[in-house]
């Protein structure tokens, strides 16, 4: 995970879990990510490409224990590893009728 990838998830989850339960940071780091970085680790390739024809950037559109929704952006980097460089989530509680 690149840099601007941690300030993309600060900036959506905080160091400490709401009163309303929204997850922390951490939280996400150790029940939601795991399964990100293995999808991307063992399914580069078969990931949506982020900008069609350029197919060294990656997304992933997936639920998660913790969020209701999150949008992971990869790259494949010179040395052949993968950086994830930016996140979206969805934590809202709400659900649509």
């Amino acid at each position: 995970m690149t840099d601007s990838f941690f300030q993309a998830l600060d900036s959506r989850l905080g160091l400490d879990r709401t009163p309303e339960g929204a997850p922390s940071a951490t939280d996400f780091l150790v029940l939601d990510l795991p399964p990100v970085v293995e999808r991307f680790a063992t399914d580069f390739d078969g990931l949506p490409e982020v900008v069609i024809g350029f197919a060294g950037a990656r997304v992933l559109v997936a639920s998660g224990i913790l969020v209701r929704g999150m949008v992971v952006y990869g790259i494949l980097v010179a040395d052949q590893t993968i950086e994830l460089v930016d996140i979206d989530l969805d934590i809202s509680t709400d659900h649509p009728d």
